[in-house]
């Protein structure tokens, strides 16, 4: 699928330069995080990224400039594809400079696929509802908790603003692995989290890094 290219470089355009986020981060258990890349001062000519619909990103670079200030780095933007089955990629990364994107297996919540059919059929915010929340979100500072090595989210949307409470993060679990494909046809679900593979985790939390932005959704 093709994404006009004067649309995204207008889109990326209008996302540079860095600022403050404006929510405070609540103090954690912290590890070592990885150092995130200030903007480049002048944007390479973007790559439409093949593995994101091209709806779903711009959906996502809108999002990015409405929230503003709340995004410190928009270099690199996360987009999940919540309308591929979890068999699939659809954690993709986008440099947004080059356009080059690089995809990882993600999970869902197991209240949003009751029936533990590999496919996301609803969104919740609610606490207690184990669901993936749709939305964008600002990556936070990195922890060890329950699942071992973690990165906390802020949910920015009336859809996920309860990120924080609900405790979803981004973490590894072997559910999430890749042999489960093989095993199964897909991934296990978390409890509304976005759980990664083991072996990826520290892959995708370099790629990441702190005061950057997911964008969950289906097209």
């Amino acid at each position: 699928m093709i994404f006009s290219r004067r649309t995204l470089l207008k889109s990326v355009a209008t996302l540079g330069g860095l600022a403050a986020a404006t929510r405070a981060i609540p103090a954690l258990t912290p590890i070592t995080a990885p150092a995130a890349a200030a903007v480049p001062s002048r944007h390479a000519m973007p790559k439409t990224p093949e593995a994101v619909p091209p709806g779903l990103l711009k959906r996502a670079l809108t999002a990015m400039e409405q929230h503003g200030r709340a995004i410190p780095y928009r270099d690199r933007i996360a987009v999940v594809d919540f309308s591929a089955p979890s068999s699939r990629k659809r954690l993709h990364i986008v440099d947004l400079p080059s356009g080059r994107t690089t995809s990882f297996l993600v999970a869902h919540g197991r209240g949003s696929d009751p029936a533990h059919t590999g496919w996301l059929k609803l969104f919740s915010n609610a606490p207690g509802s184990n669901a993936t929340s749709q939305g964008a979100y600002l990556t936070s500072d990195y922890y060890v908790g329950q699942h071992g090595h973690s990165q906390r989210l802020i949910g920015l949307d009336p859809t996920n603003d309860n990120a924080l409470p609900r405790a979803i993060v981004i973490h590894s679990a072997w559910y999430a692995n890749a042999d489960m494909i093989g095993s199964r046809g897909f991934l296990g679900r978390s409890q509304g989290c976005f759980a990664v593979g083991e072996a990826i985790l520290a892959d995708v939390f370099e790629r990441l890094g702190e005061g950057r932005m997911i964008y969950a959704d289906k097209v």
